[in-house]
């Protein structure tokens, strides 16, 4: 964060997102100058908002002389401004309630979660599917069948045995079966499958150096007897449509990609994982995601924790121009609130 503002820079700058935040406008001297508790001539006002300006947490739009909060504003507001605004117990007990286990199943609440935050939001709710306990895997061993088709059996944890049947879309002999297999075990035995179905083709580079032919084949298989490690909901979207309603959002075509983006759902998952080791809110404005396509965008998650163990992040995605007091006691709360559901509801099974 940049060297702290004297308060009454920082006042102002507060005032102006803050006006920004509610109506979405260019936020002008007199504007200010009304709000502000000490009385300043528009003089000062101006010259301190050029100060801003140079300092990039202020931008004049070339349409209108007043002024918007940029990315590294929004940062120091963040950082420095903001007081969050704690949910009131009505607003409490309604998530509360949704969020008991009953008949529920975790997916019933993952939905009812990302619908939650989606409404009382008014921007787009995600959540990530609990991640399942670690699963090592042990050992692997491939079988020849008919048609092109190979048997994979995964040996995983400490006994638990795992069968797919892969369409490799060419014979094996059982002689290539069994070196392949033995190269997997010798590379990868011990490792976690999620990580390693994630990142197959990096751990592989350096060893496909050494053994070339042979590894590309068992990376080739590899990769089809780890493919079901990947859930296809690895999160739950709601409100996505809620978009659209923001004028800095309008754009067909960056809608398009960020849909696009929310559908794939690599890039966030990627983001996410980063948020699974934070510690407590990450907010993400503009481009410090890493990712153009978020660029317009504010991303604020939080991880909710099962018996104490982190399991999964939700957060809330949209423009820049939030209501962060807001939108983060509500992030924190769910969190909160989800994981006591959740581990409530492992218990009673």
């Amino acid at each position: 964060m940049p060297e702290k503002l004297d308060p009454r820079a920082a006042e102002l700058l507060k005032l102006l997102i803050e006006r920004h935040l509610h109506d979405g406008q260019p936020v002008g001297s007199r504007t200010l100058a009304r709000a502000f508790k000490v009385e300043l001539s528009p003089a000062t006002i101006r010259n301190v908002m050029a100060d801003l300006e140079d300092l990039g947490f202020v931008a004049s739009p070339h349409t209108s002389a007043g002024r918007v909060p940029t990315q590294a504003g929004y940062r120091y507001f963040v950082d420095a401004l903001l007081a969050p605004e704690p949910l009131s117990p009505a607003e409490l007990e309604r998530i509360a309630g949704e969020l008991l286990p009953g008949n529920k199943s975790a997916s019933d609440m993952l939905h009812t979660v990302s619908g939650l935050l989606s409404r009382l939001s008014s921007m787009a709710g995600v959540v990530t599917v609990p991640r399942r306990n670690v699963t090592v895997l042990r050992r692997i061993e491939f079988l020849n069948l008919s048609g092109g088709r190979v048997l994979a059996i995964l040996v995983v944890n400490q006994r638990e045995v795992q069968n797919r049947v892969l369409d490799m879309g060419r014979d094996y002999t059982s002689q290539e079966l069994e070196r392949y297999a033995n190269v997997i075990n010798e590379t990868f035995a011990g490792r976690d499958l999620l990580t390693l179905r994630r990142n197959l083709a990096d751990e592989l580079s350096e060893a496909q150096k050494r053994v070339n032919q042979m590894l590309g084949e068992a990376a080739a298989l590899a990769e089809a007897a780890l493919k079901g490690q990947e859930a296809d909901d690895d999160y739950v979207l709601a409100g996505g449509s809620n978009l659209f309603g923001f004028q800095e959002l309008s754009d067909v075509g960056r809608l398009r990609r960020l849909f696009d983006v929310l559908d794939q759902k690599r890039d966030l998952l990627d983001l996410f994982d980063q948020c699974l080791t934070a510690s407590g809110v990450q907010i993400f404005i503009g481009g410090e995601s890493g990712y153009q396509v978020l660029d317009g965008c504010s991303l604020v998650t939080a991880p909710y924790a099962i018996d104490g163990q982190v399991a999964g992040v939700l957060g809330v995605i949209g423009p820049t121009r939030m209501a962060y007091q807001r939108i983060i006691p509500l992030v924190t709360e769910t969190a909160r609130l989800l994981g006591n559901g959740l581990g409530s509801g492992l218990e009673s099974r």
